[in-house]
């Protein structure tokens, strides 16, 4: 089995990006709810902070930051999206399995990233809360329900019309 290398930083904040297999597909945003809980459950069995994160159909990025000595965030994203798609197969919402037997719902990998510094933090939460953006799903950031730009809006670390009519911290530049 190939073993990936990855950047373990015992107490570390990660960015990630996790993917569906079907790029088309809205299981996502479909059954957010199911997301939600399936995250408050893999917080609470191994604690993490959600330090920002969006939700798109297909896709999602979030930033998470690790206890003191604790570097496994691969387990957890094993947690997360295993019980996720336990959660749709037992509603019946999954395609049919692979041939190796697997649920085929989830891309294999993801895409990790360890934040270095603060200037880097914000450009990876600048990132996440514009994607929606980005990708055409709305006009304005705020308007995206899926997303914690709501929570930092309501602790006054954006304005609300950030990432919408030219506003951003960066005059236009969203971590891109």
């Amino acid at each position: 089995m190939v073993r990936y290398r990855r950047c373990r930083v015992a107490g570390g904040t990660y960015f990630f990006t996790v993917t569906l297999r079907d790029r088309g597909a809205s299981t996502l945003v479909d059954h957010i709810d199911v997301l939600r809980g399936v995250l408050r459950a893999a917080m609470r069995a191994r604690p993490f902070v959600v330090d920002a994160m969006v939700v798109l159909p297909d896709h999602l990025h979030a930033v998470w930051t690790l206890p003191p000595g604790d570097d496994d965030y691969a387990g957890r994203w094993w947690v997360v999206k295993s019980r996720f798609t336990r959660s749709l197969a037992k509603a019946g919402r999954v395609r049919p399995r692979n041939a190796k037997g697997e649920y085929d719902l989830w891309q294999r990998r993801y895409w990790e990233h360890t934040v270095r510094d603060e200037a880097d933090l914000t450009r990876h939460v600048d990132y996440i809360h514009y994607n929606p953006v980005k990708h055409g799903w709305v006009d304005r950031v705020r308007d995206w329900p899926h997303s914690s730009f709501h929570r930092f809006v309501a602790k006054g670390d954006y304005p609300e019309d950030w990432g919408g009519g030219g506003v951003g911290r960066d005059k236009g530049v969203y971590g891109e």
